[in-house]
């Protein structure tokens, strides 16, 4: 098939170079030229507006959007409503909360144009691993969308699960997953790392732990390549940002009335991650003192990290 991309950051450029070693068409746009003229460099068509994107699409357009969520999806999203014609289909790629999907698919349904909202899940890894896609939206506009879903995905790693937002919903409850795993590893790191009588290699461990143990996974693989001698992991400071989808898992548990204190606790932990000096720590090491005459430390011992980043 012939399908349009716009955005040509980590995951379009690569998604689209995918896209055309299975044998399908992209015309891509984005602001960038570079971005542009580097994918033109791999076979990709390129448009220098959404409105050259489109005209170069036969009827019935697929066009996949794949920028930053929030405002830079929606107003993409709006001006594509103005260039597409009924029984074309805009899909949405990236991580946008699950609950625009309804208005969006509203909006556009008001020119008789499709909507497929579509988790995306595989990062950097994607080109050549494939990418797990979980896909919302109508039969009939996945259908029309399914082959370029196919050539993405490894097989098994797609599949059409339910209507409108159910993609965007499934991908935000999978990246509240993902917060738990992964605070799970890193504590479990942490605390073989302060058993300082053993002299534990960390990357020995995380390598071994990979064959045959119950807690292997993919992201295991990822944290015996950071802790990999000469991988630069010393030079990391330890402020972990958090884009969105955790927060939207805890506040659907909480609406739904769902115990996930796993989630929503790693949540907090990368809260807690950017204060190195917090009001809340330094009142309970002031409550302390007033209640047991504890010590409290006026200034920070030598060695300990520095403030954080903002």
């Amino acid at each position: 098939m012939r399908i349009g991309m716009v955005g040509l950051g980590k995951m379009g450029a690569n998604m689209s170079e995918r896209l055309m070693g299975k044998g399908h068409e992209v015309v891509a746009f984005d602001l960038s030229a570079e971005a542009r003229a580097a994918v033109a460099a791999k076979g990709a068509h390129t448009a220098d507006t959404l409105a050259d994107l489109v005209a170069q699409l036969p009827a019935r357009r697929v066009v996949w959007v794949m920028v930053p969520a929030g405002e830079p999806t929606t107003t993409t999203i709006d001006a594509l409503k103005t260039l597409m014609s009924a029984g074309d289909v805009v899909i949405d790629g990236g991580n946008s909360n699950y609950n625009e999907a309804a208005p969006t698919a509203t909006s556009l349904a008001d020119k008789g144009i499709g909507f497929v909202d579509a988790g995306t899940s595989g990062g950097v890894w994607g080109l050549a691993n494939g990418y797990c896609l979980m896909v919302g939206g109508t039969p009939e506009s996945v259908a029309l969308c399914e082959p370029a879903f196919l050539a993405l995905a490894p097989e098994g790693g797609y599949a059409h699960v339910g209507p409108v937002g159910a993609g965007h919903f499934v991908k935000m409850v999978h990246n509240g997953i993902e917060y738990g795993l992964m605070q799970a590893y890193a504590e479990g790191f942490e605390i073989m790392g302060q058993a300082h009588e053993f002299g534990l290699d960390l990357h020995q461990i995380a390598s071994i732990w990979r064959y045959g143990s119950v807690v292997r996974s993919w992201l295991l693989e990822l944290a015996e390549r950071a802790l990999a001698p000469g991988s630069g992991f010393e030079k990391i400071e330890g402020y972990v940002v958090d884009s969105g989808e955790g927060r939207w898992t805890a506040h659907e548990a909480i609406a739904r009335g769902v115990p996930a204190p796993v989630i929503t606790t790693s949540l907090f932990q990368r809260f807690a991650s950017r204060q190195t000096d917090s009001l809340a720590n330094r009142l309970l090491a002031a409550l302390r003192n007033q209640f047991g005459g504890h010590a409290v430390v006026t200034e920070a011992p030598a060695g300990s990290p520095g403030p954080a980043k903002p």
